[in-house]
């Protein structure tokens, strides 16, 4: 049985230019390996890919709904929502 964070897969050596090579080793921490950067990079770019296609999907969803029922709301009104929206939860944050 393999533990969940168990390591037993690789992934395929990346061949790059000394120049950022070097800005990598530049900038790892002081406990940080190029590994362990690699890792945290790869794993980064999959979250951000998935919130990108999550939020094309709601989009494409809004979109087709709105053709649907020939409901628009113009960016004026939504833009007043998410101010309120702010507003709120600052009014919430700063009660404590």
């Amino acid at each position: 049985m393999t533990r969940p964070n168990a390591k037993n897969s690789l992934l395929p050596s990346v061949r790059v230019g000394a120049e950022l090579r070097q800005q990598v080793e530049k900038v790892l921490a002081a406990d940080e390996s190029l590994s362990s950067f690699i890792e945290a990079s790869v794993r980064s770019e999959i979250h951000e890919r998935l919130t990108r296609q999550t939020f094309l999907q709601r989009g494409l969803q809004s979109k087709a709904q709105a053709e649907q029922t020939g409901v628009y709301y113009s960016a004026d009104y939504v833009m007043g929502r998410l101010d309120d929206i702010l507003a709120n939860r600052k009014a919430k944050k700063a009660k404590g």
